[in-house]
C-alpha cells in the first residue's frame, strides 16, 4: 500500500519554505538607498530610462542577494534556516528554503533545487499566514506556476491560504504561555 506523499515515506515529499527575506544590516547604506530608490522609480520612467535603471537595479539586487549572511547581520535569514531545521525534524521531509527578495536562493531556485531531488511531491509553505500580502497571494503562486511549467512531472502544491480560525488557534496557543506567566506573576497580561 502506498502512503500519501505528505507522510514523507516511502514516497518522498520535499517542503519548500517560502520566506520573505530582509536586507543584511551591514550592506553599504548608500547602495541600499540607491536600490530602494531605483525600485520605486522603475514603474514610472520612460522606456529608454527604464532599461538603464533596470540594469543598475539588477546589479544591486544580485549584490544584496549574494551578500554573505550571518546571524548578526541578518537575523531573519538565520531564523528562516532555523525554522527549516525544525520543520525537517517534525515532518521527516526534506526542506529547502527560498526567498522572495533580498536573499539567495530565490524561490524559483529553491523550487528547482527541490525538483532536482526527484521528489514525489513538493509542498510550498510560507509563514506569511494572513491574506492581503503580495508575496503570499501573487508572487509565491506565480513562482509555483513557473516551477510547474519547468517540472511538469513533479506534483507541486502551495499550502496556502490558511484557515483564519487555525491561525487564531495557533496564535492563542503561543500567547497562552505569556498570559499564564503574567497571571502567575500577578500582573495584567496586556
Amino acid at each position: 500500500m502506498r502512503k500519501s506523499p505528505l507522510k514523507g515515506d516511502p514516497l518522498k515529499t520535499t517542503i519548500v519554505l517560502a520566506m520573505h527575506g530582509a536586507p543584511p544590516n551591514d550592506f553599504p547604506r548608500q547602495e541600499m538607498a540607491e536600490y530602494f530608490d531605483l525600485r520605486s522609480r522603475l514603474g514610472r520612467v520612460s522606456d529608454a530610462e527604464h532599461a538603464r535603471l533596470q540594469r543598475r537595479y539588477a546589479e544591486l539586487e544580485a549584490r544584496v542577494r549574494a551578500w554573505p549572511r550571518t546571524p548578526e547581520n541578518d537575523p531573519y535569514h538565520a531564523a528562516a534556516y532555523s525554522l527549516a531545521v525544525q520543520l525537517r525534524q517534525v515532518s521527516s521531509c526534506d526542506v529547502t528554503v527560498g526567498f522572495n527578495e533580498f536573499c539567495d536562493p530565490t524561490l524559483d531556485e529553491a523550487l528547482d533545487q527541490a525538483a532536482a531531488g526527484a521528489p514525489a511531491a513538493i509542498v510550498v509553505a510560507t509563514p506569511m499566514m494572513t491574506r492581503g500580502g503580495g508575496h503570499s497571494e501573487v508572487e509565491i503562486p506565480a513562482a509555483v506556476r513557473r516551477a510547474q511549467d519547468r517540472h511538469p512531472g513533479v506534483s507541486i502544491v502551495y499550502a496556502w491560504p490558511f484557515e483564519v480560525r487555525d491561525i487564531a488557534l495557533f496564535l492563542w496557543q503561543q500567547m497562552r504561555r505569556f498570559v499564564e506567566k503574567c497571571d502567575a506573576q500577578g500582573s495584567e497580561p496586556l
